[in-house]
């Protein structure tokens, strides 16, 4: 038996991204679990993978996508049973582990998360691992600052995968937000996901070279890092917040102790792969419960795309031409 999954190889130095036919993988054993992937999304970090960006994936051919989402069918684990519905997003998987662009995947069963009741496949994988991440900042600045309704908040990297995702969240708790993005064609998507504001990140750069300037915002989830990490920092009321979870401008801040020592000001770090399964478990639920996303929310925010439309996309990641949130269906 077969089963079709996106396969990236390395030919003479070029890497070629095709959908193929693969074998069936061998019972599973050692605690593995075998699952049907009924989606999967579409990152940042699959489409370097499918470059050949060996900090991501060392060895070709290789199966890209870092998330998965769908039934066991095989188990050697305790833990999993056949039919259980499931959610593996971090670790290894679409790394140096043939990841869930694919109609199955066979991984440890510490990866696997059980769905939490109201959040299906196809709305797990709307979120995936970016969603997940949005989440996490979401609920560091909650647990900073509290109730996030009224308070000015700003989101840079505004039309990729987390930042649109926290645009969507955050207008949903009714915060007022301001979309930070260097794509004014996509101002007005921004707005239909719920940004009430649009800046181009050339506003960040005017504070370059002043070590603190006038608070703009109460608090700010930062995708990018880099420079415009550090001018956020400067703008940011008393007492308020930054969850910061990428580095596209940056891995250094050239930042000043002031507004932590004049304003209090809190950076808060966010990771989602590295945290416990419990973790992530508790952001999964709230967004089947509490952060729920309406249709409205959904139907601007989200494309599908089948697995034979998956290579061009990855291709388009890497040339800045994709926003929102990619779900694939398997």
């Amino acid at each position: 038996m077969t089963f079709k999954a996106v396969q990236v190889r390395e030919e003479q130095g070029a890497y070629q991204c095709s959908v193929v036919d693969k074998d069936d993988f061998a019972q599973p054993g050692n605690g593995e679990v075998r699952v049907a992937v009924e989606y999967s999304s579409l990152n940042y970090k699959d489409a370097l993978s499918a470059a050949g960006n060996k900090g991501v994936t060392r060895n070709y051919p290789h199966t890209p996508g870092i998330d998965a989402a769908g039934t066991v069918l095989a188990s050697s684990s305790d833990n999993w049973k056949a039919g259980d519905r499931v959610i593996v997003t971090g670790y290894d998987l679409g790394m140096n582990t043939d990841g869930g662009l694919a109609e199955q995947i066979q991984v440890p069963g510490a990866w696997l998360l059980a769905a939490p009741d109201g959040l299906d496949s196809a709305e797990a994988m709307a979120l995936g691992t970016a969603g997940l991440t949005a989440g996490l900042c979401v609920e560091k600045l909650q647990r900073q600052l509290g109730e996030l309704s009224g308070l000015k908040i700003a989101v840079t990297g505004a039309s990729g995968g987390v930042g649109s995702v926290a645009i969507a969240l955050l207008n949903q708790l009714g915060a007022e937000v301001t979309a930070i993005s260097g794509k004014a064609q996509q101002y007005d998507f921004l707005q239909s996901i719920g940004a009430q504001h649009c800046v181009a990140p050339s506003m960040l750069a005017e504070f370059d070279k002043k070590p603190m300037s006038k608070p703009l915002f109460d608090a700010a989830i930062d995708t990018l890092g880099g420079d415009p990490l550090a001018n956020l920092l400067k703008i940011i009321q008393p007492e308020g917040a930054v969850a910061c979870c990428g580095l596209a401008a940056g891995v250094n801040i050239n930042s000043s102790v002031f507004p932590f020592i004049l304003r209090g000001v809190c950076l808060l770090g966010v990771d989602s792969v590295e945290i416990s399964q419990q973790r992530k478990a508790d952001i999964w639920q709230r967004f089947a419960e509490q952060w729920k996303l309406d249709d409205a929310a959904w139907s601007a925010l989200l494309t599908e795309i089948t697995l034979d439309e998956v290579p061009d996309y990855l291709a388009r990641f890497l040339e800045v031409s994709v926003s929102g949130r990619i779900r694939v269906k398997l």
